[in-house]
């Protein structure tokens, strides 16, 4: 017997169907992980390990060195590193909080939080498998992801600070 809620996603627009992917995703990910971490958490280790790049990192120090330290700025700050203090509380990230590139703190990964983000990785390619993701899904999605990245992209460039 089909699920009830077939017959209403098979009526849906491409965005609701993007959310119950993902949330499909996320939900086989987090059930499946050996550690609790809410959805916000996974995407914020998925941030430290990009930050970590040299790349991003240049470009977050120039940020950092250009963005005007308003009371707003200055909370935003407050906010992502308490968000950050929870990961390192769990041994998954270090803060330093005085690093030597200008930045009031920055983060790096533990072994812990690297095993973590190759569990997470590998719980996502398992979960592609279960869903029946195929070569050609994945043609499509890559197309769908270059269409759409300027957005995001774009948006992120026009920030006036980043953490």
């Amino acid at each position: 017997m089909p699920h009830p809620h077939n017959k209403s996603i098979m009526n849906m627009n491409a965005a609701p169907l993007i959310s119950i992917i993902e949330e499909s995703k996320i939900t086989y990910v987090r059930e499946n992980l050996d550690i609790h971490l809410h959805k916000s958490q996974i995407k914020l280790l998925k941030e430290v390990r990009k930050h970590e790049k040299p790349h991003h990192k240049r470009i977050r120090v120039k940020r950092y060195e250009s963005a005007e330290k308003s009371d707003l700025f200055n909370l935003h700050l407050d906010l992502y590193l308490k968000r950050y203090e929870k990961l390192a509380k769990k041994g998954l990230i270090e803060i330093d909080s005085s690093p030597e590139n200008g930045l009031p703190y920055d983060c790096s990964l533990t072994d812990k939080g690297n095993i973590a983000l190759e569990k997470i990785d590998a719980l996502e390619k398992d979960w592609e498998k279960i869903v029946h993701i195929d070569d050609k899904d994945l043609v499509t999605l890559r197309k769908i992801a270059i269409d759409s990245f300027e957005i995001s992209y774009n948006h992120k460039k026009n920030q006036e600070f980043i953490f």
